[in-house]
């Protein structure tokens, strides 16, 4: 077994408390991880058929992250992420049908075309991206959290990075700041061990990731990111103690992507029983299972979720291939400008 596997992944740390939850939790969990899952496989498929272009990086494997926020946070709470970003995008409430015809460049798109894969937005859900540039949303969190502690609310900002930026400057002078003045900001760490395609082993001493948070005395701890239950835990912990005033925490959410790092990285740099490993802990059918076996839903349950979400996609694909494409003069809208006075037309 890969280095990777013993040391960086199959370690977590920190006590969670085992909680028995309802049978709408384990559905909500369920459908969040396999709408990702089934919107990301017709992603691929689309991006096969030259229908999708351009940087494409999918969130295969990480589910279970996105599926303990919705549970854990409120709508209100504001979310900032990296460029691997649809399945967080959709679990804040971004319908199908604009994830999709943005990523096929339409109109109808979340960010009417311009953004494609890699910045979605939505003010309406609280979504603030999708960033192309890597660790530049850490300190775009840590910002949209200070406005919150400024508007006195007990709102929190999620600001999520990968491994790879977490090695950033950026990242410590925005956990400086944030621990200094005692920001709302919760900061998690995806960490999928392998940035682009460097292994975590490669790029530092520390490989626990956590542990960068305790140099600041920040609250920090390692969570599994394969079980949603783990996920919806550690955030909860975490968003009680923020809201108190407390300040920031810091989660090192131990995941695995099961595809490369974007499209067009086959992966190579990963054996296959490393791969195949992760595989056994897939979070869609290790929750399924679950669910099935303890009798949380029945088999036809599941059944109809499944097909409804398959329908979902299907739709998405036609709404985004029936959808018109922006009009030139699109370039000139949303844009942030100020007149120049000495200027004149």
């Amino acid at each position: 077994m890969s280095k990777t596997i013993s040391k960086s992944k199959a370690k977590v740390e920190g006590s969670l408390t085992e909680k028995k939850y309802d049978a709408k939790t384990w559905r909500s969990w369920y459908e969040t991880m396999l709408r990702i899952r089934k919107f990301e496989e017709k992603t691929l498929l689309m991006y096969s058929q030259q229908k999708i272009r351009g940087f494409c990086h999918v969130y295969i494997g990480q589910e279970a992250i996105a599926a303990g926020m919705v549970t854990a946070l409120r709508k209100e709470d504001a979310v900032v992420t990296a460029y691997r970003q649809h399945g967080t995008a959709l679990s804040r409430g971004l319908s199908a049908k604009s994830c999709m015809a943005e990523l096929f460049g339409k109109a109808t798109g979340c960010v009417k075309g311009k953004g494609g894969s890699m910045h979605f937005f939505s003010k309406e859900h609280r979504f603030f991206g999708g960033n192309g540039i890597v660790g530049a949303q850490i300190p775009i969190g840590t910002g949209i959290a200070f406005a919150e502690k400024y508007r006195g609310t007990d709102l929190l900002c999620v600001t999520m990075f990968g491994d790879g930026a977490a090695r950033q400057g950026a990242l410590y002078e925005s956990f400086n700041m944030a621990m200094t003045w005692k920001i709302p900001v919760l900061y998690i760490v995806e960490n999928n061990g392998y940035a682009m395609g460097t292994s975590i082993e490669r790029t530092s001493n520390v490989t626990n990731l956590y542990k960068i948070g305790l140099a600041f005395d920040m609250p920090s701890m390692q969570v599994d990111g394969m079980k949603p239950q783990a996920v919806h835990e550690a955030l909860t912990t975490a968003a009680e103690h923020i809201r108190a005033g407390n300040g920031p925490y810091f989660l090192e959410i131990n995941t695995y992507r099961y595809r490369g790092h974007s499209v067009s990285d086959p992966g190579n740099y990963r054996t296959k029983d490393e791969v195949e490993y992760y595989k056994s802990l897939d979070p869609v059918l290790v929750t399924e299972e679950y669910i099935l076996k303890n009798k949380i839903l029945t088999a036809e349950e599941v059944e109809s979720i499944q097909n409804t979400i398959s329908e979902e996609m299907e739709e998405a694909v036609r709404f985004a291939e029936e959808s018109p494409l922006p009009e030139p003069e699109g370039l000139y809208e949303d844009n942030y400008s100020e007149p120049y006075p000495y200027l004149k037309d």
